[in-house]
């Protein structure tokens, strides 16, 4: 039996893989995990022999999760509904990366390829060149806008400003970008310590701020005169991080 766990926070599309899985390949036992801080206690707890993977969840994505673990001696197989994410899922040594929703056929091609892999026990390579990979690309942001997706150091993103259904994305070097997301789409992107969300519509990278001041409400001001409200729940952990 392939001991298999489905990491994906959305509920629809765990389920319909299970139902592939169960129907279209022999001999799984399958493991659902909806929340990718319970995936890591139970990846470390069960030791699957495969894990799939959505790319792109709340609080933590895949990328982020798979550095959490101890345990990596698993095959991976991304899920993602995004080519972008795909895309880099290759370039870091993913054995493979299936779009949603999950072709049958294509299912249980990635799969074989599993079975391959586990006799050929090159299971631990291709992980730690995973690994090696991650650390490397760790501190590059991908942004899709204008029709391209462009890569950026975080210190080259000082403000991002929802604006409805978009997201202006303003830089160090005073250009803008405007994404066709939401800001909380687009803040999944930004799990890292020097990026605060001190208010609905202002998401700020803290090395690039200048000043707070309570003056006509609490304002923080950063470069290129550049400034976001913070709202009151967000106050004191702001100053927290002042002091």
């Amino acid at each position: 039996m392939l001991k298999t766990v489905i990491v994906d926070d959305e509920i629809n599309a765990l389920e319909a893989l299970e139902w592939k899985l169960e129907r279209y390949v022999d001999k799984m036992e399958i493991i659902k995990c909806n929340d990718p801080k319970e995936a890591i206690d139970t990846i470390e707890r069960e030791k699957p022999d495969l894990v799939f993977l959505d790319i792109e969840m709340p609080e933590m994505d895949g990328f982020s999760l798979l550095q959490q673990l101890s345990y990596t001696n698993f095959d991976l197989i991304f899920t993602t509904a995004h080519d972008e994410f795909a895309l880099k899922a290759i370039k870091v040594s993913a054995i493979d990366y299936l779009l949603k929703p999950v072709d049958k056929d294509e299912l249980i091609t990635s799969v074989e390829k599993v079975k391959a892999s586990r006799k050929e026990n090159v299971i631990e390579d291709k992980l730690q060149s995973l690994f090696l990979n991650l650390k490397r690309k760790n501190d590059k942001i991908s942004i899709a806008a204008d029709g391209k997706i462009s890569l950026f150091d975080r210190d080259d993103i000082v403000m991002l400003k929802a604006d409805k259904s978009y997201t202006t994305v303003h830089l160090i070097d005073k250009r803008t970008l405007l994404v066709t997301k939401t800001l909380k789409e687009v803040e999944k992107k930004f799990n890292y310590p020097e990026f605060f969300r001190v208010h609905a519509s202002y998401l700020v990278n803290m090395n690039h701020v200048k000043e707070f001041s309570k003056k006509d409400g609490d304002v923080l001001t950063l470069v290129n005169d550049l400034e976001a409200s913070v709202s009151r729940n967000k106050k004191n952990e702001l100053l927290e991080r002042f002091f």
